[in-house]
């Protein structure tokens, strides 16, 4: 009888924490081996450290009897634009098998972000396998990204997830029917502990500082680099009006070092005590070591991590401008955007900006998911179209855009004996005439 080997993939530190605790939670059964594959996806992945390499990996790994590189293995490609065709894969898994002494192993993938490479790529190749999908975060509450393969959808045996959002189901390849399964929060508390205890040391942190989360999301050509600095200064404007005069700064890894900088000189205008972290560390790091009086960011998974397993107050800044801006429409990160305008206070203290009630997030999720991805999940429609009628409104109507409700046809999009007036010549006349008077007028 061959042996059964677990592959479990992560990008990230949050992630490898996820399966360490799941581990921890007998969430698998036992295997012969469980070996760690490491994808590496910054855009420059020789300049940037691998999981393995971050401060606090240590005892992460005493939960795999290898660690490997997928970088390593499909050297010199980059992770994030490599698959094989479809041709080569019995070559390409004949080649694995040996390069990582898999012989005719059974092979289990633990896999994320299974809609896109790398990820996919490894689920292609291993055409057999069994897969468990598990979330490194808010993502797995909106639909799949993509149209996913039911050679691959099909053989997703459930979706491992931290209880982030308490009472929201994620929708997270629902589509396949895929169970979805809480990984318990003392366990991820146990491992993050452990994480802790192994980082090297941090600088001396004040005590009851607002730390803000930076999230490099012009990288993702979801913001100019000028307005991602805005953004930060924002949210050290913010915390000094709510009283606080120590801040931290965690940027994210890959950010620019400019981005520093303009909030160094913010602080010194304000006269404020600013730490920037320069060390690569899990946010959570610095809950369990140094529990900031005030999270802040855009829409960071920590925020419902410090909110939710840490107790921590947090706030939110630029939610609702994100939400317009983010393309397409289907954007993976709209969900979690959603999710942090939902339902953590404004940092700004905006008027009409209260959470929602929780008694209607299902419903939220469950209407924009459906308007993100109308195809994949058609049964969801009665229901969208039922939130909608009951609670679209100023509070709500930033997370739909009225274009795809129109197209959809669904409470909130321009109704249809009105859905002429844009194709129509003259009416496009009067709006132009009616907007230079009101430029006219502003002068």
């Amino acid at each position: 009888m061959s042996r059964t080997t677990q592959i479990f993939c992560a990008s990230t530190l949050y992630g490898a924490a996820t399966l360490a605790a799941a581990i921890e939670s007998d969430c698998f059964t036992e295997a012969d081996r469980r070996l760690l594959l490491v994808f590496n996806n910054s855009a420059t992945p020789e300049t940037t450290p691998a999981v393995d390499e971050m401060p606090g990996f240590a005892p992460l790994r005493d939960h795999f009897d290898a660690v490997l590189s997928w970088n390593e293995a499909i050297h010199p490609f980059h992770p994030g634009a490599w698959s094989p065709r479809s041709d080569d894969i019995p070559l390409f898994e004949r080649y694995l098998r040996l390069l990582w002494g898999l012989g005719d192993d059974r092979v289990e993938l633990v896999l994320e972000s299974i809609q896109v490479t790398p990820a996919l790529t490894v689920a292609q190749l291993f055409t057999g396998a069994p897969i468990h999908v598990y979330a490194d975060g808010l993502m797995s509450y909106g639909p799949t990204r993509n149209k996913l393969d039911p050679l691959v959808g099909t053989r997703v045996r459930r979706l491992l997830h931290l209880d982030l959002v308490p009472g929201l189901t994620p929708m997270l390849l629902t589509e396949f029917d895929v169970p979805a399964q809480v990984v318990p929060t003392p366990a991820f508390r146990k491992v993050m502990s452990g994480l802790t205890d192994a980082v090297p040391d941090l600088p001396a942190l004040p005590a009851d500082a607002a730390l803000l989360l930076g999230q490099y999301l012009s990288a993702l050509n979801i913001l100019s680099a000028e307005e991602e600095e805005d953004l930060h200064v924002r949210m050290m404007r913010g915390a000094v009006e709510r009283g606080h005069r120590s801040v931290v700064f965690k940027p994210h890894p890959t950010a620019p070092a400019r981005f520093s900088r303009a909030l160094e000189a913010e602080a010194k205008r304000l006269g404020v005590d600013l730490t920037v972290l320069d060390t690569p560390v899990l946010a959570e790091v610095l809950f369990e070591k140094a529990p900031p009086a005030l999270v802040v960011g855009c829409f960071s998974t920590a925020l419902f991590t410090a909110s939710a397993f840490y107790d921590l107050p947090v706030a939110r800044v630029g939610t609702a401008p994100l939400l317009d801006r983010l393309t397409p429409y289907q954007n993976s990160n709209r969900v979690p955007a959603v999710l942090v305008d939902a339902l953590l206070p404004d940092l700004e203290g905006k008027k009409g900006d209260d959470a929602v009630p929780a008694d209607t997030l299902n419903g939220l999720v469950t209407a924009v998911g459906f308007t993100m991805q109308p195809q994949m999940h058609a049964g969801l429609r009665p229901a969208a179209e039922r939130y909608l009628s009951e609670h679209f409104g100023p509070r709500t109507q930033r997370y739909f855009k009225r274009k795809r409700l129109t197209s959809l046809g669904l409470p909130g999009g321009i109704p249809e004996r009105l859905s002429f007036l844009p194709r129509n010549a003259t009416a496009r006349r009067v709006v132009r005439r009616a907007r230079a008077l009101k430029k006219a007028v502003r002068r």
